[in-house]
Parts: C-alpha cells; structure tokens; sequence
C-alpha cells in the first residue's frame, strides 16, 4: 500500500499525474515538465518532497554516532548550518547521500535521507550506534516543500518576517510563514537555483494552508507546482548525483566526484581504510558528465559507453533531453583513460552510437 503526503488531495486536485515513487503516490508532473522546468530556471516552482527521511539524532555522544558513520566532517558544523555527506559501507560502498542539520540550542542533528533508502538508511545508523546517542525517525511527521527559483526569495518573503536574503547556502533559520510558526527555512536545493526547502511538523502546522499561502505569493511570479519528472531534468542539468542511479553501494564517494566531502584527516569513519587505498592506488574509473551531439540522440540510464574504436569503456547512469540546452546530456562511469574533459566518446542509443563529449557538470553556468 503506497503511502501519501499530507499534500496528496492538493497534487490530485490540480490533476497531477500521480506514480507510486518510493513507496510513496508521487506527482511525477502537472502542466508538463517542459513548463515546471522553465519556471524554476526563470521564475520560482514549488515541489512536495515530504516523503524524504528526517532522523533526529541526539544525546552527549550524537556527534560521535554521525562522525563513525558519514565520510565529511561533521565536527566542523555550528548551529544554523548544513552539511553535504555521504554514508558509506565498510567496502567503501556508499550507503546513501544525505544532508546533516545542527539545531540551534544544542539539541542535536538532523539527518535528511533520500526517501527510498529511509529505512535502510536507519538500520544502517542503529546498527552502529554504539554511543549515548538517540536516534528518532521522525519522517512520518515531517512536511518538506522545495520553493526554488529565481523569483523565490521575493515569493516567500511577502510571508515572513525573516530576512532571507541573510539566510547564506547551506544555512538555515527558524520563523513564521503565513502566520505559521516553527517553520525551518534552509538554503538548500536539488535544482541549482536560488531556493530554500521547507520542514514543518505536520501536527502542529497546516500543510495545505502553508501549500496554497505560497501558490498564492508566487501567482505574481508565475510559480508552477512541479513533480519528481523537472525535479530529475533540473538535478541532472546541474551534475547531481542521484541515489540508485550514479550512486549505489557499487559505487564509493572518490569515484563519484565525491571526494570534496571525504575527510581523510579526520577520526574514523566507516569505510575509511578502503577508500584510503583506493586513494593510493589510484582510481580505475569515474563518474564523468557529457553533452551528446545530435538534436534527437537522448541518452538513458543502462546505455553503453564506448571508445571511437567500438570497444566498451562504461555505462551512462543517467540521461535526459536537457531543456535549457535542447540537447542530450548524462552521467555515467568510463574508464580513467576517457575522463579527461573534452574527450570524445560513444553513446550507443538503441542500434547507433552517437558521439558525446566529456563535459564538467554543471552543463548549464549559473
């Protein structure tokens, strides 16, 4: 039985086309994603990720439990700040990407995980607790909207009395909206555009009321409700890594462009010894970013990759029609020979190749 967001009446009102995502009944798209894509890139969106993971971590030891188990630094967070990182295995898998809060107050982190690993993911964060640390999964209660876009700053100030243009990336502050009070408004994003996500307390909150005060703030603007489908074009036209797709306990953070949030100096984390000597052996192949030529080539998840000779050299780990480009764009692994930006390589789309370069996310320059 899939489950819903507090904001599912609103999605199939508005005629969304709904998908079971995650074990969730998702918008995948309403006006069309061509539109929802172009009104973020130009103007301000509004997207329900509430069925993303949020695990509230506390206790004397909260920091200790967080350090063992994800690969940044996390001693390095003050009150008020976010950090990227990543869980991985022992083997140097990766377990997840997440985003880890500290609260203000000195009441603890929170722990933001993607929505179709929530349960592996707490397993994972229980099963190597062996600090005084409490770990509560609060995801069933937590409401997340994404109000991103050019126009969202001005969208959501009409509705509080922070000033979010103090707000800097990757920082967060707790306020009123539309006369709602301790809602979270962080600086963060998946789409590569100014933005903030919100959380609130499903309980203690209303969530349509919250839904439709900003709809209402952003009308000016043209704000477009957007689903999982401009979610995946706008991510991928930025170079972000997607669980299940570029990133997966097969792949390791040096490999996947993750090495800026991979702290080797810092105590031990799960995996550190293996992706030390991956390290020092130097990698045998890499996440890399590539623009195809052709006006119909789109390349897909699964697609091979070859070198001019026809020989295989990796796999495209995700594809799409960019929209802001008019061309195909994807990720994917190749041979360390074939990273180097600017090389030729092959997509075979269905019984053709077509030529690709290897270009350096993000495909569009913000």
């Amino acid at each position: 039985m899939s489950k819903k967001t507090p904001f599912y009446s609103i999605h199939e009102n508005a005629g969304a086309k709904l998908v079971d995502f995650a074990g969730f009944q998702m918008p995948v798209q309403y006006a069309g994603i061509k539109t929802e894509h172009a009104a973020v890139r130009e103007a301000v969106g509004i997207f329900d990720v509430s069925h993303m993971g949020e695990f509230y971590i506390s206790g004397p030891e909260a920091l200790d439990l967080i350090q063992k188990v994800t690969v940044n630094d996390a001693s390095k967070l003050v009150e008020g700040k976010a950090q990227y990182t990543c869980m991985c295995y022992e083997d140097g898998g990766i377990v997840d990407d997440l985003i880890v809060y500290k609260l203000f107050d000195d009441a603890g982190y929170i722990a933001v995980v993607n929505a179709s690993n929530i349960e592996k993911d707490l397993n994972w964060i229980l099963d190597n607790n062996s600090f005084d640390a409490e770990v509560h999964d609060q995801s069933d209660d937590t409401c997340l909207l994404a109000v991103q876009g050019p126009k969202s700053i001005e969208t959501l100030q009409n509705l509080t009395d922070l000033d979010l243009s103090d707000i800097g990336f990757y920082s967060y502050k707790t306020g009123r909206l539309a006369g709602i009070d301790n809602i979270a408004f962080s600086a963060t994003g998946y789409t590569g555009e100014k933005g903030f996500e919100l959380y609130f307390d499903k309980n203690t909150a209303n969530p349509e009321k919250i839904w439709s005060a900003i709809m209402e703030a952003g009308e000016e603007f043209g704000i477009e409700p957007c689903g999982l489908g401009a979610r995946d074009t706008l991510r991928l036209e930025m170079g972000y890594a997607l669980y299940g797709n570029d990133i997966t306990k097969n792949t390791h953070p040096l490999e996947a462009r993750l090495g800026w949030i991979t702290k080797f100096e810092k105590g031990h984390f799960i995996g550190k010894e293996v992706l030390q000597q991956k390290k020092e052996e130097g990698l045998k192949r890499q996440l890399v970013g590539f623009e195809v030529e052709g006006e119909r080539n789109i390349p897909r998840q699964g697609y091979e990759i070859q070198n001019d000779a026809g020989e295989a050299i990796g796999e495209v780990t995700s594809g799409t029609m960019s929209i802001t480009l008019g061309k195909g764009i994807g990720m994917g692994y190749v041979a360390k020979e074939y990273v180097a930006e600017g090389t030729n390589i092959q997509i075979a789309i269905r019984k053709k190749t077509a030529t690709a370069k290897v270009t350096r996310p993000p495909f569009i320059k913000k």
